[in-house]
């Protein structure tokens, strides 16, 4: 499909492409119309003329080379959203006394009053009477198919027994986002999307990992910079699995969230935190449509998706001694088995690998210890913890405090953290052994600890 370029009014381009294709549809939809009712016995599709070559709209065709009926189907899923009663307004010239049009298709949404287009409306429009032709569009809107495998456009479920194609026609939020503004807002947290974006300030050169752990995350980095150029052009496509699945283990505050945001950062990838125990339901069935629609939302998006609590979910199977049993390893070979689809960088987390059943761990590519720093690596920490406003104290020994309390990395952010507002607060601006080895008792009674 290759729409022409025509001088563009005094307009914003964007939005004067939505308008030239909402014209071009509603010449289609009116033009089977006129056929239906008598008033033509044919009808001619009008080519499509956008004004600017870098619309939302245009790099859509240009990056799908859609056929006219796949940019036809986008287009009535997309209508009721760029103008509400798009449908109605058109059937109303056809009906002037009221009535209905029940081969048009369409339903009514719940709070949208107006017509919202379902596989049905498509087939009255780009098929008519044409048994073939309507074939042809229910395969388009199969679930193999470009338009549902990449979640662009897809039919709504319907209640059993009823015709498929009378699902609505439903549209990727954020392509109605993009085409109508240009751009995309992250998804917020919410029972539909069960992540959250985190993003960091800090750099490599803040994380303080020992020297193996470092190796291994940056053979990590190296197959998020360098992935796609082996694949595709390379040609190892047909030979390697698509997507990176890593395990990150040990016990918390040693950097396994703060590395996965700074392999976001410096690849240039979005990351979403996903806590599994708050995805996790005791309901048979809704852990998989929380998961379900997770995935579906970061399907074609490249993002490294971070599994915090790993073991929430991936915990050693148990034995079947009841439903709840067999639903419970269920979910856990559905989380599986979406992550090793999902073709993007995919991190689960935990304190304890020995809580994780093996069958799993066999499925990532890495598995990297995130061990308590030594004394050197806490002493480093210690040494770029505080800013330069505060002076240090000629009784603080960063090597001797390194060396005496074992504290994670961000265990001593904590410690920093407290004695900074401490010195703000009493207006000393300086750190002595006193203070400090208070607020690391505070820290060590925070987590439990013996001194």
């Amino acid at each position: 499909m290759q729409p022409k370029n025509k001088r563009m009014p005094l307009q914003e381009p964007d939005a004067v492409n939505l308008q030239l294709a909402l014209d071009w549809l509603e010449g289609l939809v009116r033009g089977h119309l006129q056929v239906r009712f008598g008033k033509a016995e044919s009808y001619r599709v009008a080519p499509l003329e956008f004004c600017s070559e870098d619309s939302p709209l245009e790099l859509l065709i240009k990056s799908h080379n859609p056929t006219l009926e796949e940019f036809a189907v986008v287009m009535m899923a997309l209508a009721p959203h760029l103008r509400p009663g798009f449908f109605n307004r058109i059937v109303s010239e056809f009906l002037p006394e009221g009535g209905e049009l029940p081969e048009f298709g369409g339903v009514r949404g719940g709070d949208h009053r107006a017509i919202l287009p379902t596989g049905e409306t498509a087939q009255f429009i780009l098929a008519g009477d044409d048994l073939g032709k309507s074939i042809q569009l229910q395969r388009i809107l199969g679930d193999e198919q470009w338009l549902t495998s990449e979640r662009i456009v897809w039919l709504a479920t319907v209640r059993e027994g009823e015709p498929v194609m009378s699902g609505r026609l439903c549209i990727d939020p954020e392509l109605v986002e993009w085409v109508s503004t240009g751009t995309v807002s992250r998804p917020r947290f919410s029972m539909e999307f069960p992540a959250e974006a985190i993003e960091t300030e800090m750099t490599w050169d803040d994380l303080v990992l020992h020297p193996k752990t470092l190796t291994q995350i940056r053979e990590i980095e190296n197959w998020v910079k360098h992935n796609e150029t082996l694949l595709e052009e390379w040609g190892m496509k047909r030979k390697l699995k698509g997507g990176y699945r890593a395990l990150f283990y040990g016990p918390p505050g040693t950097g396994k969230t703060l590395t996965a945001t700074l392999l976001g950062k410096y690849t240039g990838k979005d990351v979403f935190r996903i806590d599994l125990s708050r995805v996790v339901s005791k309901y048979i069935g809704e852990t998989e449509k929380n998961l379900f629609s997770l995935f579906a939302k970061a399907e074609n998006k490249d993002w490294i998706l971070f599994f915090d609590e790993a073991d929430a979910l991936f915990g050693k199977r148990t034995n079947v001694h009841d439903a709840h049993d067999r639903y419970a390893n269920q979910e856990i070979s559905y989380l599986l088995q979406r992550i090793e689809g999902y073709r993007g960088l995919a991190i689960l987390a935990t304190n304890q690998r020995d809580h994780l059943d093996e069958a799993f761990v066999r499925r990532f590519q890495a598995i990297i210890h995130f061990p308590m720093p030594r004394a050197e690596e806490r002493h480093k920490i210690w040494l770029n913890a505080f800013p330069p406003q505060i002076t240090i104290c000629e009784d603080v020994d960063w090597q001797n405090i390194a060396a005496r309390f074992e504290l994670p990395g961000a265990g001593i952010m904590n410690v920093t953290h407290y004695c900074a507002l401490e010195a703000l607060a009493d207006q000393s601006h300086f750190i002595d052994m006193k203070r400090l080895e208070a607020a690391i008792l505070r820290e060590y009674v925070k987590e439990g600890k013996v001194v």
